[in-house]
């Protein structure tokens, strides 16, 4: 008995060793072929001078975005987004625990730094009130009514995928809240959730476009039958690409996007740099009133602000053909924005930022007495409370978030947008990635994340002493200068009436 077993046991180490020398041997081989392929190649030089090891640089540099979000960067010194955001989104969107304690980890002495003026005696939650209605496209067949302050931006379906595009409907539809397009144009998906749909025109007409290019009448009329789709938005610019088009692999580019954008399956399609249209002011305002005309519902449009005089000018030209003629809305974009590809050299260093720009467009619209025909939607990296509150102290009437609902979706800011191969199956077309995304799980993620920011922008506005969020402005946010004082946004940006005021 024990001689089989040890004749046994000798069979299995002498197994395992040819086993052994056999990986050894494979692996050595391979080294060596990697070793030749590297030495001989001229296009890495790392690769040349350190031959197998160089390879690792590519690996570890991918590795390094993960590491630092988890282990090494702050809870507050991320870019694009920090942890602290991010973990506050996902608690929101959870609807879970979202208090902290012991003391804030926030840094209240940068310059830029937003800090809220509380009351001394703060509103009663007996006398808190709902939003008020706001009322957009008075010159209109059907103009568009909506209580909420807090919406969806631009995330067009082939940048995302059919489950998210459906997870962001349903959960619009249970929030109350509307849901913009992006340029990609109308999918079924959009549509299956029966949220409130703002219909967004980028330069390639995606969805309403004929063969060559320009506006098909009948498909817009089409897209405007759709008693969900509320408003038209015209796309000028987005905030991390002002003068380029948008950009979708090819590799995104399945039959279902295919057909609905009325493009070729598999070819990468990028939108012209501007709409061949619109070259001027005049032009655009007639543009506007193309589309307005044709779906008798409001229409305005989105942009990145480059120029204040360009927009002063544009007040004019309004001014000069009638007020009828503005446009019934304007989105303005951050220069900070997000997209899914977009060239670095603009992502960094073209456009102003929201910061800047929205208290220039409110002021402007002010002066030029154009206020109250023209609604304010605020877009670009306000994705918290804090963001949001802020952008309705400088005059907003409406604030939209693309990146913040896709954290709500599960996002983890992975950087791999452009690639398909986003692992939460938010961004890419992947059907084995996609399968993680639970439609049903999002949809009510989406609907708490818009009702947390809402209630806890309501917690702000009662803090500073205003019954509702709309009721905010600028004597009740302050901000840090240089040298580590606050001022108030009234005196930073002080409005028309206010200037007048002081100069009678």
């Amino acid at each position: 008995m024990g001689y089989m077993f040890n004749e046994t046991l000798l069979k299995i180490i002498e197994v395992l060793t040819y086993l052994f020398v056999f990986v050894v041997g494979t692996g050595l081989l391979l080294i060596v072929v990697v070793f030749v392929l590297d030495i001989s190649q001229r296009r890495h030089a790392i690769r040349r001078n350190f031959p197998v090891i160089g390879r690792f640089r590519d690996f570890f540099e991918h590795l390094g975005v993960f590491f630092r979000a988890y282990f090494f960067a702050f809870d507050r010194e991320e870019l694009p987004f920090n942890r602290a955001e991010r973990v506050w989104v996902y608690r929101a969107s959870k609807d879970t625990h979202n208090v902290v304690p012991f003391g804030s980890t926030r840094d209240l002495r940068p310059t830029g730094t937003i800090i809220f003026a509380n009351t001394a005696y703060p509103m009663l939650e007996r006398d808190v009130a709902e939003p008020h209605i706001v009322r957009i496209g008075p010159h209109v067949d059907y103009p568009y009514e909506t209580k909420s302050f807090f919406n969806i931006s631009g995330m067009s379906y082939g940048a995302i995928s059919k489950p998210a595009v459906i997870a962001l409907s349903n959960g619009a539809r249970l929030a109350k809240i509307w849901m913009n397009t992006g340029e990609g144009g109308l999918s079924p998906y959009h549509l299956e959730g029966g949220a409130d749909i703002v219909f967004q025109m980028g330069t390639a007409k995606y969805g309403v476009r004929r063969l060559d290019g320009g506006l098909s009448e009948d498909k817009l009329k089409e897209v405007a039958e759709h008693t969900t789709v509320k408003m038209f938005e015209i796309k000028l610019s987005q905030g991390a690409k002002p003068g380029k088009g948008g950009i979708l692999p090819g590799e995104k580019v399945t039959r279902a996007i295919a057909k609905t954008r009325g493009i070729n399956i598999g070819q990468s399609s990028i939108s012209p740099n501007r709409h061949p249209e619109i070259g001027s002011n005049t032009e655009l305002l007639d543009y506007v009133e193309r589309v307005r005309s044709i779906t008798c519902k409001p229409t305005g449009f989105k942009l990145v602000l480059g120029s204040v005089t360009w927009f002063e000018e544009l007040c004019e030209t309004i001014l000069v053909r009638g007020e009828q003629n503005a446009p019934d809305f304007i989105t303005v974009d951050s220069a900070d924005g997000g997209t899914g590809a977009a060239p670095m050299s603009l992502i960094d260093n073209v456009g102003i930022p929201i910061r800047e720009s929205l208290p220039l467009v409110v002021d402007t619209l002010d002066r030029f007495g154009l206020r109250d025909r023209i609604r304010i939607i605020a877009s670009g990296k306000l994705i918290t409370p804090v963001e949001v509150a802020w952008a309705l102290c400088v005059g907003a009437d409406f604030v939209t978030s693309a990146r913040g609902f896709m954290f709500a979706l599960g996002c983890i800011q992975a950087l791999q947008c452009d690639r398909n191969t986003c692992p939460t199956g938010i961004t890419t077309h992947d059907k084995k990635l996609q399968k993680g995304l639970d439609v049903g799980d999002k949809s009510l993620r989406v609907m708490n994340y818009a009702h947390n920011v809402q209630q806890e922008v309501g917690i702000i506005a009662h803090s500073c002493g205003v019954k509702e969020p709309r009721e905010l402005n600028r004597d009740h946010c302050r901000i840090v200068q240089n040298n580590g004082r606050t001022v108030l946004l009234s005196e930073l940006y002080p409005t028309i009436t206010e200037t007048l005021g002081s100069t009678s």
